[in-house]
């Protein structure tokens, strides 16, 4: 078969396309789960097969085995989820994705048209991930509308996609709150995708969503969850330096099936949750909103780069007494009200060259800022073990082989709050080592 023979004109045409859609879609990080597939690693070796004519097709996947250690037999743990009882060591596939990815250009060699689905596939299952298509206005380049199963538009590290993210997993507060990041909806966003926009810089993504995601099989009431984030892309500080950060909102909240609500309170004996059991409070909306702002912050040096990254929640989240996850059903028990508040915080930095890197991530998850410590089972009150602070330190390092392969080792200090409470008056030995291998094409 002989060589495929393109016109030179065309051949360069299309490339320009290309080269000036990945710049727009990719200057505010390639990882994000809704942005477009990042080709920057492969433009040479594959931009002809994504701009055949039989389709605009991009297929990608990665797979995450692993090797963990725990401190102590079923470790309860938010990096890959708790260990069994009699465990404290397993080999486990962390994720297995297959990703595809379609591109619709107009007559204009516009981007007109996106479309993606994602599977998850491990040990445990064949899960969806990603359904969700995106039309673009091509007349101001200003607008696009998503809709179907994608990640949610609130903070930063919520979007940053497993592939790409520097630490094994996200936070606690990500992993309770926005549990498998997707949910179905529908999303308006505005972003200019002509470089010499004065707005360039700047994306606002708008949208209403079910609020339950992929825990549930399907929505359980009317309400809607809107969730918002406007962020400023990576700006150049100076030749080296980069600056970027968002602010996110959300508004939200489930049907309460049943009278019973406990909020926190004080009286003679000290802190605990009292109920409200008016019978105004069945079919009302029970409260779940947070506000979030974000930061990064990255130097370009020979070695590679340094970044700070710096991220803030807080808010109102109701769910049960035993957890402060988003019921995935409709509670048939109390609903609880609590104030939370957490953070995370990474420092990267590159040694030697790009390829070897070291990280610190730290984060906190305080499910209610309104008991501390020794107040939790204080005199016997009903502020239990769902009501504990844990902050986690995770040390890291990250080689990346090739392009295709990535080493990474990282260990997780995790430690609670001391409490009043049996088996949490000291830190719990939760602490997990693990070693993974990523391949990726």
């Amino acid at each position: 078969m002989g060589p495929v023979r393109i016109p030179v004109m065309l051949f360069y045409r299309k490339l320009l396309v290309v080269l000036f859609f990945l710049a727009v879609s990719l200057v505010s990080h390639a990882q994000f789960l809704t942005d477009m597939i990042d080709t920057t690693t492969s433009v040479g070796k594959g931009i002809l097969q994504l701009y055949k004519k039989f389709d605009h097709i991009y297929i990608t996947g990665y797979i995450q085995p692993q090797f963990q250690v725990a401190q102590e037999k079923g470790a309860h743990s938010f990096s890959g989820g708790d260990f069994a009882p009699n465990s404290n060591s397993r080999f486990t596939i962390r994720r297995g994705r297959l990703r595809f990815d379609y591109a619709h250009m107009n007559p204009r060699d516009q981007i007109s048209l996106y479309f993606v689905f994602q599977f998850d596939g491990s040990e445990r299952g064949v899960f969806i991930r990603d359904f969700w298509g995106r039309v673009f206005e091509n007349k101001w380049q200003l607008f696009q509308l998503t809709t179907g199963m994608f990640a949610r538009p609130f903070g930063y590290e919520v979007n940053l996609g497993s592939a790409d993210r520097e630490s094994l997993e996200r936070g606690r507060m990500s992993q309770t709150l926005m549990k498998v990041e997707r949910d179905l909806g529908a999303m308006v966003s505005f972003e200019p995708r002509r470089p010499d926009h004065p707005l360039h810089y700047l994306k606002v993504d708008a949208g209403f969503f079910n609020g339950q995601g992929l825990n549930a099989t399907q929505e359980y009431d009317s309400f809607k969850d809107f969730i918002a984030r406007a962020s400023w892309k990576p700006y150049p500080l100076s030749k080296f330096l980069f600056i970027s950060g968002g602010l996110s909102y959300f508004n939200g909240g489930l049907f309460q099936n049943t009278k019973y609500t406990y909020e926190m309170t004080t009286d003679g004996a000290g802190k605990l949750f009292v109920v409200d059991s008016a019978d105004g409070n069945f079919g009302r909306k029970a409260p779940r909103k947070y506000y979030g702002a974000d930061m990064q912050l990255k130097w370009k040096h020979p070695y590679g780069a340094t970044e700070l990254r710096l991220e803030y929640w807080r808010g109102t989240q109701t769910a049960s007494a035993s957890t402060t996850e988003t019921p995935p059903t409709l509670l048939t028990e109390p609903y609880y009200v609590r104030k939370f508040d957490g953070a995370f915080a990474y420092l990267l930095q590159n040694i030697v060259n790009s390829q070897h890197q070291l990280g610190i991530k730290f984060d906190w998850y305080d499910p209610n800022t309104e008991v501390k410590g020794a107040e939790i089972g204080q005199n016997g009150n009903n502020i239990n073990a769902t009501n504990i602070k844990y902050t986690t330190v995770s040390v890291g390092y990250n080689y990346s082989i090739n392009e295709n392969v990535r080493l990474m080792l990282w260990y997780d200090f995790v430690r609670n709050e001391n409490t009043s409470l049996a088996g949490y008056t000291g830190d719990v030995k939760d602490n997990v080592f693990t070693t993974r291998l990523q391949f990726r094409f």
